[in-house]
This record gives C-alpha cells, structure tokens and sequence, in this order.
C-alpha cells in the first residue's frame, strides 16, 4: 500500500479555522470561513458561518442553478424561505433546490449566536436573483475562478441586437 499523501489533499476542522467578520448595517453580519477554498474541490462550496442575534448573512435570494444545504450546528432562529417562516434549532439539516419557488434567508432570531454548515453545488454558469430589491446576479466560474459577475436590477432590457453590427 502506497502511504505517500498528495500535497494538495486537505482536511479542514471548522472549530480551528481563522474566521472573517462582515458587517453591513444594520441588517447585515456575520462570522465566517470557507472549508473548500484552497482545497481539490470544484464541484463544491462549503462554509461554516456564525450570526450574532439579529443578524443575517445574505440577503433574501434565489439560484437558479446552484443547490444549497445547511447543517445547524447550535443556536435558533429562522429560515425565510418562499412566503413562509419556520422556526431552525440545533440539528435541523435544510436542503433547498435551485428555482423561483425557493427563496431563501437564514435569519438569527434569537439571543444567542447562530452556527451553522453551508455547503452548495458550484453550479456555473449561474443566475441568483433578489425577490426584495428586484435585482438579479450572473455569473460564471472557470476552475475556481470568477470570469464573469454582473449585477443589475430587473426589468431594464436591450434589444438582442443592440450594439452589434
């Protein structure tokens, strides 16, 4: 049996990872670190994030390729997902499928932090959009790299032909 170990190979333990604090107030902040990045994985995306009460990491949003997963490691609060709210605690595992009947929040509706797993599929290209600002991003992905990001609001449109020749 060959012992030899790829270089390249990593294993990550989320409890001894340099976190990156984000804040954007009021709304917005969050603790985090990514357990995929610098690692041989392509097809996927995974984090572990912590939200302080009241906060959330993301806006309200939709993909419509990409699937996401989190794994609530401690705390509660709730999930924002389509028109609905529902209440998240300590070892719910929630899966959401890409499309517009999908979208989704994680919410820190309590007094204590919020950790959980975020894990997705990498999918590229992608289209994620923002149902409370009307907004929509693109982007595109080439081995880990982003080649394409555009973000605009909705319902501004050109002709397919405008600028062309």
């Amino acid at each position: 049996m060959n012992n030899t170990r790829s270089p390249a190979f990593v294993i990550r333990n989320f409890n001894h990872l340099e976190m990156e604090n984000f804040v954007r107030p009021p709304l917005y902040e969050s603790l985090g670190a990514s357990l995929t990045k610098g690692t041989q994985a392509r097809k996927l995306g995974a984090s572990i994030d912590i939200l302080p009460p009241g906060k959330r990491a993301c806006p309200f949003h939709l993909h419509h390729a990409q699937e996401e997963m989190f794994i609530v490691l401690d705390g509660r609060g709730t999930l924002r997902i389509g028109d609905e709210e529902r209440p998240i605690e300590a070892g719910d595992v929630i899966c959401v499928p890409p499309g517009k009947a999908w979208p989704h929040q994680i919410i820190n509706t309590s007094d204590q932090p919020l950790r959980y797993i975020s894990i997705s599929t990498m999918e590229s290209p992608e289209i994620c959009e923002y149902p409370d600002a009307n907004k929509f991003l693109a982007r595109a992905r080439t081995d880990g790299h982003e080649d394409f990001r555009h973000i605009d609001f909705r319902g501004g449109s050109l002709d397919y032909w405008e600028g062309e020749a």
